[in-house]
């Protein structure tokens, strides 16, 4: 009887892994489409992966977000609504608004956090 029992768990076991790294593939991140999303709407004119800019560097982002669950939510707006990028010299500007996908923005976000 424990025999059976035990079987069964690590059979569980086994799908549940299974399912889960079909999961992970099935949303693994495509960073060749991230990039060329941002090359595509000027974000390196702004941004950089690690350098500081007018806008901060991806890098500096993906520190700020680490671990916080509205990570992507929060960059996806900012992406979308237009609100105001303040830069260096003080002024503001409303940030530019992409019109896209909301799978290729939740991945250019994704993208951003990986950095």
């Amino acid at each position: 009887m424990k025999s059976l029992t035990l079987n069964r768990c690590l059979g569980l076991g086994m799908v549940s892994a299974a399912m889960m790294l079909s999961m992970s593939v099935a949303y693994a991140l495509d960073a060749d489409a991230a990039s060329g999303l941002a090359r595509q709407n000027n974000c390196f004119k702004c941004h950089s992966i690690e350098k500081k800019k007018d806008g901060p560097p991806f890098k500096e982002l993906a520190v700020k977000y680490k671990g916080k669950p509205d990570a992507v939510a929060k960059i996806v707006h900012h992406l979308t609504s237009g609100e105001k990028a303040k830069f260096p010299d003080g002024h503001e500007e409303e940030h530019k608004v992409l019109k896209k996908d909301p799978a290729e923005l939740k991945n250019l976000a994704e993208w951003i956090l990986a950095q």
